[in-house]
């Protein structure tokens, strides 16, 4: 249901960046970080933010102020969430494009990403709805260069052409203490799980992974567009969407084989569309995913029995539907970008990149 708490108005605030000192346990240093392109945001520990930057191929950990207001006292309704980044930016709202949202579990510090004219930006948003401005000149960060990404280079022939790089980074997460990672390589399995420790270190888990794609009928090898890692039944799992919609579990433990691994779909959500975001909460004793789509709504899929599923090994035609039951939430109805504030709340962008698009915090379904 849709919270609408009083409107606020966002000023101008002073700028962050050195709020929380260098943490040498973690490996930060300060210095600057030069993003070249929007990419997935999460949450590690202690208050450190991974941010991927696809055509650097690299993942920053960056150190954020905390905000220390309790989840129960967020009141964000950010009618025009690009005008009020234009504001701090010095950009008109047109030349917005809004990236991606994460909240820090712990904390519940929340932080937007934004690009305007090639610059990009971080800003965290209070618990008022109040933008600030991360200066990423002086801030606190370390970075992890992706091992083999693809060249940075249009490929393919008409409407296929693409550059691969900017794929090299789709979705990141921090679980069990590990960055893990989804995203295209140059090698000849081009979808991979990437499994790191943080503090960073050089050593990379790369796992190839392919799944079979009950809409086609066959064993693909696509790119994995969002992920959730989770422990179902004292297992950890990893549920990847991948477009045109299979939704596809990889025990955690079978990554990092030497061997490519397919995992076992266990639905086929509809074609013609792709997941953005996937997260999970526990309502009424139960894990419940809820998934953002290009095309289709927000997703509210059950985890019943997810574990035991034998998995989709035939065709599913005609744009149909497979696999573990779901509903469509009409009150989400707009949402892309979200993430998880609590086990009771989600801080969503509402609005395609052409319309208003607006900041608030609704409560999940």
């Amino acid at each position: 249901m849709l919270r609408f708490p009083v409107a606020v108005i966002l000023a101008v605030s002073t700028v962050v960046g050195m709020a929380v000192p260098a943490n040498a346990e973690q490996g930060l240093t300060a210095g600057s970080v030069k993003l070249q392109s929007l990419g997935p945001m999460a949450f590690a520990e202690n208050g450190v933010l991974l941010v991927g930057d696809p055509k650097a191929a690299t993942v920053y950990a960056i150190s954020v102020a905390n905000d220390s207001t309790p989840p129960a006292e967020f009141a964000i309704n950010v009618a025009d969430v690009r005008l009020a980044i234009g504001d701090k930016v010095g950009s008109a709202a047109g030349d917005i494009v809004i990236g991606d949202l994460a909240v820090d579990p712990q904390s519940k510090t929340i932080v937007v990403s934004a690009e305007s004219k090639g610059q990009f930006h971080l800003l965290q948003v209070g618990a008022d709805g109040e933008l600030t401005s991360i200066d990423l000149q002086n801030v606190v960060h370390a970075a992890k260069a992706l091992p083999d990404p693809p060249a940075d280079e249009i490929t393919g022939q008409g409407r296929r052409q693409k550059n691969l790089r900017m794929e090299s980074i789709t979705d990141i997460a921090f679980f069990d203490g590990k960055v893990m990672v989804s995203g295209v390589s140059a090698t000849e399995s081009p979808s991979n799980v990437m499994e790191f420790s943080f503090p960073f270190s050089d050593n990379s888990i790369v796992t190839h992974v392919q799944i079979y794609h009950a809409a086609h009928g066959r064993v693909e090898e696509p790119t994995i567009r969002t992920f959730v890692p989770m422990t179902i039944d004292g297992e950890a799992t990893l549920l990847a969407g991948f477009t045109c919609t299979p939704l596809v579990r990889f025990p955690i433990e079978s990554l990092g084989s030497k061997e490519t691994v397919r995992g076992t779909t266990v639905a086929e959500l509809g074609n013609w569309n792709s997941p953005i975001d996937l997260i999970t909460y526990e309502k009424d004793g139960r894990s419940t995913l809820l998934m953002s789509n290009t095309a289709r709504g927000v997703m509210k899929i059950s985890t019943d029995d997810i574990q035991n599923a034998t998995g989709l090994t035939q065709r599913v035609a005609n744009g149909g539907t497979a696999g573990q039951p779901f509903e469509t939430i009409a009150a989400f109805d707009g949402v892309t970008q979200m993430d998880k504030l609590s086990d009771s709340q989600a801080i969503v962008v509402i609005g395609k990149s052409d319309e208003v698009q607006r900041l608030v915090v609704m409560d999940l379904p």
